[in-house]
């Protein structure tokens, strides 16, 4: 296994092979630290993880045209899209995704599927406003919900509350910590939140352009702001700033944080005990669980159980 630190990954495999024997898709949060890792890692001398970005092309080309011809599939965008991508691919036994990128443990709407979440670093949410904004960058949880749920004083002028699209997986754990129920409907059943923009584009997580009045204010991963601000990833966090939530600052990642989370790659379980799945994602001494320092360089921790294999669908 080789580890490499340089510059922010490539979206979507790059350099040789071109095509990996594992093709991952999914989650916006987890995609630039998951490229490092798929750039760093070999076996036997051979990059094995192949990690396609959330955006981009419309479509994504997972294996060879040549081998099998059926991979040329829409690029799915979030950690739900790409959980349903990996069902998609076993149920339809057609080997083009083998991995999922969740920033989530959704595992409780994949029923049957048989589907292993493995943690491997943790990660905390706050929200964000813009520099210019005179939104308290002092909030409480009890004051953020009644924000997203409509309710506080001032909403559709004062605040203007903004959420990824729906399958993104820090929109659901954002509003799971809220005590909000995620639904494809939540924006009509509380009007005054947007999940697209003015021309009907929808929203990316962690995407601080989209935040484009003062009135703004949106879930962030602390994270990927820090990836952002440092230039391991794209600088897309525009004039977007962390706010302090719970009276904890946003620099006190995964000790204190209120809203911290672990962040997975999910895989089928009947591949829990063969290479190269074995070797890349389970157990504390995996590939992935050994690049901690690859880990921490793009804004997370290392998950205290990285690599465990316990959380499985019903």
């Amino acid at each position: 296994m080789l580890l490499v630190l340089g510059g922010a990954a490539q979206a979507d495999p790059a350099g040789a092979p071109t095509f990996r024997d594992l093709a991952g898709v999914g989650s916006d949060t987890t995609q630039g630290v998951v490229n490092g890792l798929a750039d760093a890692i070999t076996v036997g001398g051979v990059k094995v993880l192949g990690s396609y970005d959330a955006t981009g092309s419309a479509t994504i080309t997972t294996k060879d045209p040549a081998v099998n011809a059926n991979c040329t599939i829409p690029r799915p965008a979030g950690s739900g899209n790409g959980v349903n991508a990996l069902v998609a691919s076993l149920d339809g036994n057609t080997g083009c995704v083998q991995f999922a990128r969740s920033s989530s443990n959704n595992s409780a709407s994949y029923a049957g599927k048989n589907l292993t979440y493995i943690p491997f670093a943790v990660d905390a949410v706050t929200y964000a406003v813009r520099a210019d904004s005179s939104i308290s960058k002092k909030l409480t949880t009890a004051q953020l919900k009644s924000i997203f749920n409509c309710t506080a004083p001032g909403v559709g002028t004062t605040y203007k509350p903004l959420l990824p699209h729906f399958g993104s997986g820090t929109r659901s754990f954002f509003l799971s910590q809220l005590g909000l129920t995620d639904a494809l409907n939540f924006t009509t059943t509380f009007s005054c939140v947007k999940d697209a923009d003015a021309a009907n584009t929808p929203i990316e997580e962690n995407t601080g352009t989209f935040l484009i009045e003062p009135a703004n204010v949106a879930p962030y991963s602390i994270a990927s702001y820090q990836a952002q601000v440092n230039g391991v990833i794209p600088a897309v966090q525009g004039k977007a700033v962390l706010a302090t939530l719970n009276g904890i600052s946003p620099t006190a990642l995964n000790t204190s944080s209120s809203f911290k989370r672990d962040v997975y790659n999910v895989i089928p379980s009947a591949q829990k005990g063969n290479a190269p799945y074995s070797t890349v994602f389970v157990g504390s001494s995996s590939a992935i669980c050994q690049n901690a320092d690859l880990i921490k360089k793009y804004g997370f921790g290392q998950a205290a159980n990285c690599g465990d294999t316990a959380i499985v669908t019903p």
